[in-house]
């Protein structure tokens, strides 16, 4: 069963197109076979007949004929309105076929007629490069020769009838593979425009087409996609609207506790509004994860650059191996913050981060390794959500909120790409990134 599945096509338009060809070539060989079977044999049965007929009544008349001139005058007669040409071969000897020569229908066809119309030895033969047939029966005092062409014995019209099946199969083929390709060039537009939207493309050029079907599809995606739109526009703005909503008291508590003077309990609560306000500020790019933002192309290898110079300043231990040129279409910010948001990570817990990217299979792979005390296999995934932190592994003192990777993955998800967490080489922590080309 395995192996017919790896004979079905994978695309839509090749199974559309062997349901039409199978019933198709079916239809061919069954209509062949009875054609063959029935209509051939039986007109190929007539004219041999016919012939074999004509050959018998000469050998009869040449029996019943005293006169020499008269057999000669039907002999002409013969070759003029019958078109077979006849010799008599005085005290010539026949020895007569027992089996039909040769494997061709003609020939089987014509020793079964000739079996029934003659008592006399006959034998059958092609000759010539026209393969004319030659008949060649013994009599008693010599042998009687008649020649005739061969489409004296088969029908041109079977040529005429495959001709036209195979015609008209490829016609209707030809139009059928039309409609096909009209028929899916709907539904793989669809499936470009959700696999773009996917990867944080806008699609604003597609629209409904095609069957029914394909319409309703593509206009519940188009629902779905402004759906998504205004859910994240309505995050953005609410936040926003929290986030000028709470920084207003904190400006006030700031400024009284700056009034209050110095203290270790003033200093304590300073120490928390600073913290409340780094708090705000990750969910508010959480959240925001430059949705405005539109992609264009850019070059991910100098935007690395960028990225490493600047962890490089901060006096990081960078080493970087890319590629000359890797052009994607990117959000060239919400990418940066990702990949800064990877470094300061590795940085943080580890003394030595290893950046090298590799081209795959229609996609482009990002390897962040670190030499810190890496990620227990079992909290891997914990860690993507909002504001989670491993306190047991991870300082909490100069821990960031809890937000780092999950950015990092969102702005990743939201190219159509995937980040994984591994053990590194060295056994820290490894960060696979992979953006589609």
């Amino acid at each position: 069963m395995s192996g017919f599945k790896r004979l079905v096509p994978r695309t839509l338009f090749g199974r559309f197109l062997l349901i039409i060809v199978i019933p198709l070539v079916l239809l061919q060989l069954v209509a062949g076979y009875v054609f063959f079977a029935r209509h051939w044999e039986t007109v190929s049965r007539r004219l041999a007949g016919a012939l074999a007929g004509e050959i018998g009544t000469v050998i009869a008349l040449r029996r019943e004929m005293e006169n020499e001139t008269d057999f000669r005058r039907l002999l002409f007669q013969m070759r003029r309105r019958l078109v077979i040409d006849t010799r008599f071969e005085p005290g010539a000897r026949i020895e007569g076929d027992t089996k039909p020569p040769g494997i061709s229908i003609f020939e089987r066809t014509l020793f079964v007629a000739l079996r029934g119309q003659l008592r006399e030895p006959f034998h059958i033969a092609l000759d010539g490069p026209d393969r004319r047939v030659i008949v060649s029966v013994g009599l008693i005092d010599g042998a009687m020769h008649f020649s005739t062409q061969r489409k004296r014995l088969f029908t041109t019209t079977i040529y005429l009838v495959v001709m036209w099946m195979v015609g008209t199969s490829i016609l209707l083929l030809a139009i059928a593979v039309f409609f096909m390709r009209k028929q899916i060039r709907p539904m793989r537009r669809l499936a470009e425009a959700a696999e773009a939207f996917g990867k944080g493309h806008d699609v604003p050029a597609f629209k409904p087409e095609g069957a029914s079907e394909v319409r309703q599809a593509a206009a519940a995606f188009l629902e779905m996609k402004e759906r998504i739109r205004r859910q994240i526009t309505q995050r953005t703005e609410m936040l926003a609207g929290v986030s000028h909503d709470l920084r207003t008291p904190l400006t006030r508590i700031k400024l009284q506790l700056a009034m209050l003077g110095g203290g270790e309990a003033v200093a304590d609560l300073q120490s928390d509004v600073v913290e409340m306000e780094r708090m705000i500020e990750g969910y508010l790019a959480f959240a925001r994860g430059e949705g405005d933002e539109a992609p264009t192309p850019t070059d991910l290898g100098a935007l690395l650059d960028e990225v490493v110079t600047s962890g490089r300043r901060k006096g990081g231990a960078i080493a970087l191996a890319r590629d000359d040129e890797i052009l994607l279409p990117l959000r060239r910010n919400a990418v940066r913050r990702c990949l800064t948001n990877l470094i300061d990570n590795a940085l943080r817990y580890g003394e030595h981060v290893t950046i090298e990217t590799r081209r795959l299979d229609g996609m482009i792979e990002i390897l962040v390794d670190d030499d810190g005390p890496g990620i227990p296999e079992d909290e891997r995934e914990n860690v993507f959500r909002p504001f989670y932190r491993l306190d047991a592994s991870r300082n909490p003192e100069t821990g960031g909120v809890g937000l780092g990777l999950t950015i990092a993955r969102d702005v990743v998800h939201g190219h159509g790409g995937e980040l994984a967490l591994e053990t590194a080489p060295g056994g820290g922590l490894r960060v696979r990134l992979r953006f589609p080309l």
